[in-house]
């Protein structure tokens, strides 16, 4: 495990370079673009031979916002530990959420996962995994280089909540649900929790995709994304952020088929029922807009999942649930407008309030 060093947000973020091992021979991709870990920048392609190399070590990365913490005995999450996953082509770059936790009283931490963003090596696959249970050794890094371990009585000293976007939520979920009693509260942004067709798209497809994922599990599948999401979130176009192109690209990672196959396995428990006993908030946008054509709604809506179909199913994770859903919200509701984000800090320090009270 490394040392904790500057990160590419600037101070007060630290991060943590957390070693996984190496990936299984033949698993590298070779066609790749490599990206520099430190800069996030694509450089001058290397030798095969180095190319290799990086493509086989697996790390993750944990990234902390170091501030002297609030010291205000009412604050909700006085005394928690805060570990925030990222969606699907995505990594964790959001300022305001970090500070927003800090003012709750919580120590805020983001995990790159393997493959994604600050820990994405040259060669490797971006996004890439075939099991999503496999994020275990991740986010058992992640709870260890956050001092997030057992007491001698088998308790940790703080406790947990678990934060998620989009499939970063599904992931957490799922981990919920294998690791009981360890997180005390679980927030949704937007989790990824039904393919877009519904159960029933999802059954249908699923055994072609099994056969996909068996004969080529990394073969390049079609891409559905057109790139309105990112139109809808970047400053260099009609969005408000600014963020690295070569770690968030316009149109998202390639897809795979294992890596789907993943996915739906994922949807399909929790379809079954997850029963999970801790509380849940779920955040989504009021509505979506999913079309091939770009439409000005699309700056106010989720143009990624099928809100109505998620709200149904995350009633489905446990018997603690929250599900509220923001008016002219994006997919990811902290990046989108000002008080449309206001509102959705707003909702959450409320529900922090009542859950942990």
């Amino acid at each position: 495990m490394g040392e904790w060093a500057p990160d590419v947000l600037g101070r007060p973020f630290e991060q943590r370079t957390l070693r996984l091992g190496a990936e299984s021979v033949g698993v590298a991709s070779v066609d790749a673009a490599p990206v520099d870990p430190t800069s996030g920048r694509v450089p001058r392609r290397g030798t095969p031979s180095s190319a290799n190399a990086h493509a086989r070590t697996l790390v993750a990365t944990v990234v902390r916002y170091r501030r002297r913490p609030r010291v205000a005995l009412a604050l909700p999450a006085r005394g928690y530990d805060v570990l925030y996953v990222h969606g699907w082509s995505d990594y964790f770059f959001q300022k305001e959420l970090a500070e927003f936790w800090w003012r709750q009283g919580a120590r805020f931490h983001a995990l790159d996962l393997r493959r994604y963003g600050r820990s994405l090596r040259p060669g490797q696959t971006p996004g890439f995994i075939s099991d999503l249970q496999t994020y275990d050794q991740d986010i058992a890094a992640a709870l260890g280089a956050m001092g997030h371990t057992p007491t001698a009585g088998g308790h940790p000293r703080r406790r947990l909540i678990l934060m998620g976007h989009s499939t970063g939520g599904l992931t957490l979920s799922l981990w919920a649900a294998r690791h009981r009693g360890v997180a005390s509260a679980l927030v949704l942004n937007s989790p990824w929790l039904e393919f877009q067709t519904g159960s029933f798209g999802r059954d249908m497809l699923r055994p072609l995709i099994d056969l996909h994922a068996r004969v080529a599990p990394r073969g390049r599948m079609p891409s559905v994304d057109f790139g309105f999401y990112s139109r809808s979130v970047s400053a260099a176009e009609q969005g408000e952020w600014t963020y690295n192109p070569d770690w968030r690209p316009e149109r998202g990672f390639a897809l795979h088929p294992a890596w789907l196959r993943a996915v739906l396995e994922g949807h399909r428990r929790v379809a079954n029922g997850l029963n999970l006993d801790l509380p849940v908030f779920t955040m989504l946008s009021a509505r979506s807009t999913i079309s091939p054509v770009w439409s000005d709604a699309m700056l106010r809506t989720d143009t990624v999942l099928d809100v109505d179909e998620i709200a149904a199913r995350a009633t489905q994770l446990g018997s603690r649930v929250t599900v509220q859903r923001f008016d002219g919200a994006l997919h990811d509701i902290v990046l989108s407008a000002p008080p449309v984000r206001a509102e959705a800090y707003e909702a959450m320090a409320r529900w922090l309030r009542y859950a942990l009270g």
